[in-house]
């Protein structure tokens, strides 16, 4: 942002040196898309600051949310790794752990990808992987290879 900063200093040495009168309509006009410049420059300047310690302190919340998550998931008495499932997206290759008992409950339930949102189970007998080629209802499997 400094290169801005320096550039409209620039043009203000250049302003200057053209003689132009302060008080001509050229030099006003001249004068004030300068200053406008300079206030942009500064804004944008801020901006990017506050943008640099945003993303800090998001970086520092990260941080303590996985420590969190270390303590929490790894030291947890009783917690077997059979209670989960662990499903791999198809898309993105995210591990996406979830409770084993959604697979026996009884309404539907979609497990979607936390990073691309991509479904990656489904607890009905209709569901198939991304692995498995689903066949559209009504065409034989001959005919969906031919189109392959």
């Amino acid at each position: 942002m400094e290169d801005l900063k320096s550039r409209v200093a620039y043009l203000q040495g250049l302003s200057a040196g053209m003689d132009l009168e302060k008080e001509s309509k050229e030099g006003r006009l001249l004068s004030s898309i300068i200053d406008v410049l300079g206030d942009f420059a500064s804004s944008f300047n801020e901006l990017q600051e506050a943008q640099e310690q945003l993303e800090d302190y998001l970086e520092s919340i990260d941080e303590d949310l996985y420590s969190l998550e270390d303590e929490i998931y790894d030291g947890r008495p009783g917690m077997d790794d059979d209670d989960y499932m662990e499903v791999e997206c198809p898309r993105c290759g995210e591990i996406v752990c979830f409770d084993r008992d959604i697979a026996d409950d009884e309404d539907v339930i979609e497990v979607t990808c936390p990073n691309c949102d991509e479904v990656v189970f489904v607890n009905d007998d209709t569901y198939a992987s991304a692995d498995e080629p689903e066949l559209i209802e009504g065409r034989t499997q001959a005919e969906h290879d031919d189109d392959l």
